[in-house]
């Protein structure tokens, strides 16, 4: 039975974690809402459903909902065989994966730092002021951070945790992917500055799976509505 991964239609946005996961491990999955955007809607709004999401991404497989991206990836890394056998690696695995959830959340707010209901312009000078704040601490914090635990994983500096694949090398992926669309100027040092990650981007980019995914249909670009936006203005040199 193929994997039900429930997410909007026309952005890659926290959804993309999972499909990334799905796409790179070969498995059997239908994106709902691409064939049928009620279906998701229905799920969001139904009165009887016990286990309900609040709001995209969620699975479903048979019978079980699960639903945040970091929660799905937990679930679903074991099946699927992109997470840790080993209990302490897979836990670590999972805070890791809650740490991406932290940081995608502060790159959100550098163009909606008052409110999600406003639009950028309503908020554009704010978003100056959080976006330059981002790339001058919060982006260089996490960074930081992800590259020690590379260079410090027992098992060599080739991936996050353990010594394969995981979910949360897939998600590295994406969050440097995602930083050169939104932040083109402010990224132009990051392999020097951060080789670990810089050289785990690109060998992830090179995956059999994951390549033939990129240059796929199913790939949806980079745009101004998803979570990674290109405002030029909030960009700068790093």
């Amino acid at each position: 039975m193929a994997y039900e991964l429930y997410y909007w239609d026309s952005i890659q946005g926290r959804g993309e974690f999972v499909r990334l996961a799905l796409e790179a491990a070969g498995a059997d999955y239908v994106d709902v809402a691409r064939q049928d955007m009620s279906a998701l809607l229905s799920m969001l709004q139904s009165k009887t459903e016990p286990y309900l999401p609040f709001a995209p991404p969620f699975l479903k497989d048979g019978d079980i909902i699960v639903s945040h991206a970091a929660n799905i990836l937990m679930y679903l890394g074991p099946k699927i065989g992109l997470a840790p056998a080993q209990d302490q690696e897979r836990y670590f695995a999972n805070a890791l994966q809650l740490s991406v959830t932290d940081f995608v959340k502060e790159v959100h707010d550098t163009h909606h730092p008052i409110a999600s209901s406003l639009y950028y312009d309503d908020q554009k000078d704010a978003a100056k002021l959080r976006s330059a704040d981002f790339l001058d601490n919060r982006l260089p914090k996490f960074m930081d951070y992800f590259e020690r635990v590379l260079q410090r994983n027992p098992a060599g500096g080739h991936h996050m945790v353990g010594a394969a694949l995981s979910y949360v090398d897939l998600s590295m992926f994406q969050i440097v992917e995602g930083l050169n669309y939104a932040f083109p100027k402010a990224m132009k040092g990051f392999a020097k500055t951060y080789p670990g990650l810089a050289r785990l981007h690109g060998a992830v980019g090179k995956h059999k799976n994951v390549a033939a995914y990129l240059k796929s249909k199913r790939r949806i670009a980079f745009n101004e509505d998803g979570v990674f936006r290109h405002y030029p203005e909030l960009d700068r040199q790093g």
